[in-house]
């Protein structure tokens, strides 16, 4: 059992106090996640930061989603799977795409597919992707700037991922009704 506070405005230490004002703001409530992040100021800002930057980026919202959920699948990330599976349905993204990433089953177009595929190599080979993988990547109709827009969204969610692991950060009740759970070999 984790001993990590889930920190509230009240406990929260006093520089991360404006970042969780931000997200009670922008959400009507703390995730959880914001309320682990808070121990570390630094972190919790970071985060936020690669968030804004990554909604910002090249990509549409089906395509961020696809890289969210591919890196939170491998990273077997309870908490950020069922999150973004929330955030996916608030973002109006095709629940064909969260429940293909979800359940490791193929995408619905080739182009969808392709991303999910650079993006699980980007993460399996920590960047070390091969040129094939990077021809078959700008074949799918995709630019150097999005393998650099993946290598952003994958630093915000290892940010998360990693601090959801060892927080073991409570699923909000808003995305308990999307619970996910690792396939079991």
């Amino acid at each position: 059992m984790s001993t990590f506070p889930i920190h509230t405005l009240e406990t929260a230490p006093e520089k991360s106090k404006p970042f969780l004002e931000n997200s009670l703001k922008s959400f009507g409530m703390i995730p959880g996640l914001h309320g682990a992040l808070a121990e570390s100021p630094g972190l919790l800002e970071a985060y936020q930061m690669l968030h804004k930057l990554f909604t910002e980026s090249s990509f549409n919202n089906d395509e961020q989603t696809v890289v969210w959920q591919t890196i939170n699948v491998e990273h077997e990330c309870h908490y950020c799977v069922p999150a973004h599976t929330g955030i996916a349905h608030m973002m109006k993204v095709d629940p064909a795409i969260t429940e293909a990433l979800r359940n490791k089953t193929a995408l619905p177009t080739e182009k969808l597919q392709a991303l999910h595929d650079f993006t699980l190599s980007m993460v399996r080979n920590r960047g070390r992707v091969s040129e094939q993988e990077q021809e078959a990547f700008y074949a799918a109709g995709y630019t150097q700037r999005q393998v650099l827009d993946i290598i952003l969204g994958l630093s915000q969610k290892v940010i998360s991922n990693y601090t959801n692991h060892v927080a073991e950060t409570p699923v909000d009740a808003a995305f308990q009704k999307f619970a996910w759970q690792p396939a079991t070999v």
